[in-house]
């Protein structure tokens, strides 16, 4: 067995038992951590593909600025298990069947989906940051504007609603 298929096969172990661990922990900063250390065995992977610049952006993004975002959230609402609304057993019985199809379907789309026969090589490195910097921001500027247009206005919208009004007497 070579190193690479080893280190596949813990990371994808590492992936999937963090990812299982995120759904089913009761504690939402226990599901938290697990989803961070599960995207960080994502990054991982995109390493093994040799897309490092992939999986620094991944860990940057993902694991730093949406995690700590979430973990601000979870502490914000200040979620007990006392005031949590257990779902009926028709409500989880109903997730429970969609999961079921849903994994079906994506097993059928597997299952007949055919490889591509041929693959057109251009010659351009799109792993280089300098190509990729050139491609965000003249082909696809707008979206970009547009993308950091609505994560500032999301920042705004969570700083006030986190603010405390004053009540008046």
């Amino acid at each position: 067995m070579s190193t690479v298929l080893i280190i596949f096969c813990v990371l994808a172990a590492i992936t999937l038992s963090t990812a299982f661990l995120t759904i089913f922990s009761r504690n939402p900063i226990h599901s938290a951590i697990y989803l961070v250390i599960c995207f960080f065995s994502i990054a991982g992977h995109y390493l093994l593909l040799n897309a490092e610049f992939l999986a620094i952006v991944h860990v940057i993004v993902y694991s730093g600025a949406i995690m700590i975002l979430f973990l601000f959230t979870i502490m914000l609402m200040n979620l007990n298990e006392q005031d949590e609304v257990h779902k009926p057993r028709f409500t989880r019985l109903g997730a429970i069947v969609s999961f079921c199809l849903v994994c079906l379907v994506l097993i059928k789309i597997f299952i007949d989906s055919k490889p591509i026969v041929e693959y057109d090589y251009t010659g351009e490195d799109y792993q280089s940051i300098k190509v990729l910097g050139k491609v965000l921001l003249n082909e696809y500027m707008v979206p970009f504007e547009f993308a950091s247009i609505l994560l500032l206005v999301a920042m705004i919208g969570a700083v006030l609603l986190s603010k405390k009004e004053k009540l008046e007497k």
